[in-house]
C-alpha cells in the first residue's frame, strides 16, 4: 500500500507541477512557457549588430520593394505603386510593433477580457457602450466607398499579416509572453478602431455634466458670471479682427428658454489641463532662408512604445517624411518634396448627452416629438478568458447609445456618465480621416491642403500648413455640428427634436486664415477665433498662456532658423506667473512666516518664472497656486453627490486681479469671513510645509524637475519597461508642457525650401521591443531639447542618409 501511495505521488506531483508551470495565475505568466530557453522571453534578446541586408518574398505583394532602415531603425520605403507602400509600411509597423498595434485596438474594442479575464469586464462594456466599436464600423464604410483609402487599408493589413504568419511563438514580443496569448489576424476595422481610440483621446471630455449641475446649484446668473462663454484674456489662432468671407447659415432653431435638466446622481471627471499641442508656421519674411518654417509638437499621453511610428513613404507619386500612427497606414503629421503640416486638438463641441424618457424598465420605447419611438438593441457579447461569454445589451436612440441605465459600483470610467443618457458623439458618424492624409502626403500646394481637409472628421484639429510656394495657413478642422449658441454646454432634453443637431457646418465655412499681415500662424488649443465667428464650435477652450508666449515670440522674430524654432519649443516661460505672481506676493504677510517660509518667499521674489527643470521657485509657485485655487472654489463647489468643477484659470485669475472683495473668498464653512490676503497666506504656509515634510530642507530635492518627475511609462504600466525619471523642465502652462507623463510626443521642425529639411524626436524609439537597443534611444536627445535631422531620401542608396541594413521584399 505504501509503495502504490508513493507511487502516486511520483505521478501527481509532476502533474500538478506541470500543470502550473503551464498555467496563468492572476497577474503572473505560465513561467515554464516564459522561462523555456526556445520560446520564453530569451528570445526577445535582440543582436546589437544587424544583417546589413535581406531578401524576403511575400504573398500579396505586387513589384518589388526596397526598404532601407537608417541609424534609428526608421524604414524609407521604396515602392512603385500604392499598393505595395502600404504593404509595406503594415509590414515593417508590424515588425517593430505588433504587441502596441494590438493592445491598442483590443482596448478600443473592449476585448481584453479575452486576454486578462473577469477582471476587465467592466472597461470592456464601458469601450462598447460607448459605441467605440459602432464608431469604426460607421468609419470603416466611409473607407471603403473611396477607392484609394479602400486600397491604403487593405494593403496595409495585408502586410501586417505577411508579418504575423512569418512569426515563430519564440519570436512573439515579450508582452505577448507575459500575458500569454497569440496575435490574431489583422482586419480593416482594427486599423478604424485605432482611430476611433484617437478620438476618445481628444474629443470625448465633456463638462455639460459639471454645469448642468452649477446651474441647478447657483443659477443662471452665476453660470454666466463665472464660466462665461469667451475668456477674459485671450489671443485666438485665428487672428483677432479676421473678416469672414462667407455667408454663415443660421441653425433653424434656439431657444428662448434654458431647460433645467440634471441628475443628482451624476459622477463626473473635469476634462484635465494638458492634452493639447502647439504648432506654428512663419513665412519667409521671417526667416534667414527666405522660405516658410512649421514646427508641431503634439501633447500627449507619453507611453514606450511611442504613440507615434516614424517613417518615409516614396512611390512615383509620393515621397513622404513623419510620423504615423500603428496601426493606421499613412503619415499624420510630416512633409514632402513641397509642404509641410502638422495638428493639434481644436477641442470642439462634438459630444452631446440626452437625457432620455423611456416608457419602461425594458428600454424598448423612448419619448420623442410627443410619441414613442422604438430603440434599436445591440448586442454585445464580450469573451471572458477562463470563463463563459457575457452578452450586454445597449439600447441606441436615433441620438446614439444609452451608454448607462444603471451605473456599475466602483468604477471610475463610468463617473463622467450620465445614467440614462444618450450619447450624440461625431466619432460615430460615418468618416475617412484617411483620405485627408492620402491627399495630405501627396499635397503640393495650398489648394491641396484645404481639398485634403474636406474629408477630415474628426477628431477636430488645428491644421497647420506651410509650403515651398511661401504660402502658410491654419484652419480649425473637422465636421462641425451646426448648433445654436452653447447647445451642449448643459445636458439635453431627448424628446425634443428641437435639441436635436441642426445640420453640418460647411467645411468651407471653418475657421481659416491665409497668409496673414502678421506672417505666422500658431495655434496651442485656445480659442479658435474671435467672438465674430458666427457659429458656435465650443464655449470653453484651453487657456491662453501657452498661445500668448508663442504669438509673442514670432511676432518679433526675424532671421529665423530651425535651431531657433527648436529652442522656442522647450521655452519654459509662464505667462500665467507674469500675471499673477507679483499681486501674490504683495499680499503675503512675511511677518508672521517661520524661517522656511521666509526663504521660500526669498526664492520665489526673484524668481525669473521660467518652470527650468532646477528651479526650486517654480515647485513653491506651482503648488502654491493650486491651493489657493483650491481654497477659493472648493467650498462652494465640492458637495456630495453633487458633481461640480471649479471655474476656469482665467477667470479665478481675473477674479483675484480685479475683484479683491468677490464673496467667493470667503470660506462657507467657517464663522469667520476669510479674505483674498487669507487665502492667499494659508496657500503659501501649506506650500512650504507640504513641500518640507515630503522633501526635507529646502534645497535640491525642492528643485522643480524632482517634484515634476516627468518619465515615459510602459505603455500597459509594465514595471521595468518604462524609462527612469527625467530631469527635465517644462509645465503645463508654458510652451515646452511637460507634466509627469504627458508632454510633447514628437517634436517637429521643417525647413521648406528646393530641398526639404526636417527636423524631429520623439520619445522613445522605434522598436516595441524592451530587448532592443531601439526601444528608447531616442529619450534623452528628447529631454535635452534637441532634434535629429530627418533623412529625407530620394532613393534606397541615397548617400545623405545613414543606413545600417536593407530589407528587399518581393513578390511571392
Amino acid at each position: 500500500m505504501i509503495n502504490k501511495t508513493k507511487a502516486a505521488v511520483c505521478i501527481i506531483i509532476p502533474i500538478l507541477l506541470a500543470y502550473s508551470l503551464n498555467t496563468k495565475f492572476g497577474n503572473t505568466p505560465p513561467l515554464l512557457k516564459f522561462l523555456n530557453p526556445f520560446t520564453g522571453f530569451w528570445q526577445n534578446a535582440e543582436s546589437t549588430s544587424l544583417k546589413p541586408n535581406k531578401k524576403i518574398s511575400l504573398k500579396g505583394m505586387t513589384k518589388e520593394v526596397d526598404i532601407s532602415f537608417d541609424d534609428r531603425m526608421i524604414p524609407h520605403i521604396f515602392a512603385q505603386n500604392d499598393h505595395d507602400v502600404y504593404f509595406a509600411q503594415g509590414y515593417v509597423t508590424a515588425m517593430h510593433r505588433l504587441w502596441q498595434m494590438d493592445f491598442q485596438t483590443r482596448f478600443a474594442a473592449g476585448r481584453l477580457c479575452e486576454v486578462v479575464g473577469q477582471k476587465a469586464i467592466e472597461l470592456d462594456k464601458y469601450q462598447r457602450r460607448m459605441g467605440m466599436v459602432y464608431g469604426a464600423e460607421k468609419s470603416l464604410e466611409g473607407m471603403m466607398k473611396d477607392p484609394e483609402s479602400k486600397r491604403m487599408i487593405n494593403a496595409y493589413t495585408a502586410g501586417i499579416n505577411a508579418y504575423i504568419r512569418s512569426l515563430s511563438k519564440a519570436k512573439l514580443p515579450i508582452e505577448y509572453k507575459l500575458l500569454d496569448f497569440e496575435p490574431e489576424e489583422w482586419t480593416p476595422i482594427k486599423c478604424a478602431l485605432l482611430l476611433k481610440q484617437m478620438s476618445a483621446v481628444l474629443a470625448m471630455g465633456s463638462d455639460e455634466f459639471y454645469m448642468t449641475n452649477i446651474r441647478k446649484k447657483f443659477g443662471k446668473e452665476i453660470v454666466k458670471d463665472l464660466f462665461p462663454d469667451y475668456p477674459f484674456n485671450e489671443d485666438p489662432i485665428i487672428p483677432a479682427g479676421t473678416k469672414w468671407d462667407f455667408n454663415p447659415l443660421i441653425p433653424p432653431y434656439e431657444p428662448d428658454t434654458e431647460e433645467e435638466l440634471g441628475n443628482s446622481d451624476i459622477q463626473t471627471k473635469q476634462k484635465e489641463e494638458g492634452i493639447g499641442s502647439n504648432n506654428w508656421a512663419i513665412s519667409g519674411a521671417k526667416t534667414a532662408s527666405g522660405y516658410p518654417i512649421l514646427a508641431n509638437d503634439p501633447h500627449l499621453d507619453l507611453t514606450l512604445p511611442s504613440i507615434w511610428y516614424q517613417i518615409q513613404l516614396h512611390t512615383p507619386g509620393l515621397n513622404a517624411y513623419g510620423v504615423s500612427l500603428p496601426g493606421a497606414p499613412g503619415i499624420i503629421i510630416g512633409f514632402n518634396q513641397h509642404i509641410a503640416w502638422g495638428v493639434t486638438n481644436v477641442a470642439a463641441d462634438v459630444l452631446d448627452f440626452y437625457q432620455i424618457k423611456f416608457k419602461d424598465s425594458s428600454h424598448n420605447e423612448y419619448w420623442y416629438n410627443n410619441e414613442w419611438k422604438k430603440t434599436t438593441p445591440r448586442y454585445e457579447k464580450i469573451k471572458i478568458r477562463g470563463g463563459k461569454t457575457v452578452t450586454d445589451t445597449v439600447f441606441y436612440t436615433h441620438q446614439g447609445p444609452v451608454v448607462y441605465t444603471q451605473k456599475p459600483d466602483n468604477f471610475t470610467k463610468s463617473g463622467n456618465i450620465p445614467s440614462g443618457n444618450a450619447l450624440k458623439w461625431i466619432a460615430h458618424e460615418e468618416s475617412n480621416e484617411l483620405k485627408t492624409f492620402y491627399v495630405l502626403n501627396r499635397a503640393k500646394n495650398y489648394a491641396d491642403y484645404r481639398m485634403a481637409l474636406t474629408y477630415y472628421t474628426a477628431p477636430a484639429q488645428n491644421f497647420v500648413f506651410a509650403s515651398a510656394e511661401n504660402d502658410i495657413a491654419i484652419t480649425a478642422n473637422g465636421k462641425f455640428p451646426l448648433k445654436w449658441k452653447d447647445q451642449g454646454k448643459y445636458i439635453l432634453d431627448g424628446s425634443n427634436p428641437k435639441n436635436d443637431w441642426q445640420g453640418w457646418i460647411p467645411a468651407s465655412q471653418n475657421p481659416t486664415v491665409k497668409n496673414p499681415p502678421r506672417n505666422f500662424v500658431s495655434s496651442a488649443n485656445q480659442s479658435s477665433t474671435d467672438t465674430t465667428y458666427p457659429y458656435y464650435i465650443n464655449w470653453e477652450f484651453s487657456p491662453y498662456e501657452r498661445a500668448k508666449r508663442i504669438n509673442n515670440r514670432l511676432s518679433v522674430m526675424t532671421n529665423a532658423t530651425a535651431d531657433g524654432i527648436r529652442l522656442m519649443q522647450t521655452d519654459s516661460y509662464s505667462i500665467h506667473a507674469q500675471n499673477v505672481l507679483n499681486p501674490l506676493l504683495q499680499m503675503i504677510d512675511q511677518e508672521k512666516l517661520n524661517a522656511t517660509q521666509k526663504e521660500a518667499y526669498r526664492i520665489v521674489s526673484k524668481w525669473n518664472k521660467h518652470y527650468d527643470a532646477k528651479e526650486i521657485a517654480a515647485s513653491i509657485f506651482d503648488m502654491w497656486y493650486s491651493r489657493l485655487r483650491y481654497n477659493i472654489w472648493d467650498d462652494e463647489f465640492t458637495i456630495a453627490d453633487i458633481p461640480m468643477r471649479y471655474p476656469s484659470r482665467d477667470r479665478t485669475v481675473q477674479l483675484i486681479l480685479k475683484e479683491p472683495n468677490a464673496k467667493w473668498f470667503d470660506n462657507i464653512h467657517t464663522p469667520q469671513k476669510e479674505t483674498l490676503n487669507d487665502l492667499v497666506n494659508e496657500a503659501f504656509g501649506y506650500t512650504c510645509d507640504s513641500l518640507e515634510r515630503k522633501y526635507g530642507a529646502i534645497g535640491k530635492a525642492w528643485e522643480w524637475a524632482n517634484i515634476k518627475g516627468t518619465h515615459v511609462p510602459h505603455l500597459a504600466k509594465i514595471p521595468g519597461f518604462g524609462s527612469k525619471k527625467l530631469m527635465i523642465g517644462g509645465g503645463k502652462m508654458t510652451i515646452n508642457a511637460l507634466s509627469e507623463t504627458n508632454g510633447p510626443s514628437w517634436r517637429m521642425v521643417v525647413e521648406l525650401g528646393k530641398n526639404p529639411k526636417g527636423h524631429g524626436v520623439f520619445p522613445g524609439g522605434q522598436s516595441g521591443n524592451p530587448g532592443s537597443k531601439f526601444y528608447d534611444n531616442m529619450i534623452d536627445v528628447w529631454a535635452k531639447g534637441e532634434l535629429y535631422d530627418l533623412y529625407f531620401m530620394k532613393s534606397p542608396d541615397d548617400a545623405s542618409a545613414k543606413i545600417i541594413s536593407k530589407l528587399k521584399i518581393s513578390k511571392k
